[in-house]
């Protein structure tokens, strides 16, 4: 199983150790990434691949939402089947 993370907020040092850092824990790898800075603020998306996680897919979400909480960021992750719903025409 796969899902789709995504990391929006104002670029700050430690953004991406701290998304990483809650995967590792989660024992989920991280396929694919893709980031970039619009003016100040940071994006990030990345494909994660879930079979081997460690903990149910809500407990994943909320690590998710306190570290974006910690680090003053926005974290969302949606399993990739409904992202690819709701991003199809």
């Amino acid at each position: 199983m796969k899902a789709i993370v995504t990391v929006i907020g104002k670029d700050k040092i430690g953004i991406i150790h701290g998304v990483a850092s809650v995967l590792v824990r989660s024992n989920v790898n991280i396929l694919d990434i893709s980031q970039t800075l619009l003016q100040d603020y940071f994006t990030m998306v990345m494909l994660v691949d879930l079979a081997l996680m460690n903990c149910e897919f809500s407990q994943l979400k909320v690590k998710l939402e306190d570290a974006a909480s910690d680090i003053g960021i926005t974290i969302k992750i949606q399993h990739e089947a409904i992202f690819h719903s709701m991003h199809t025409i």
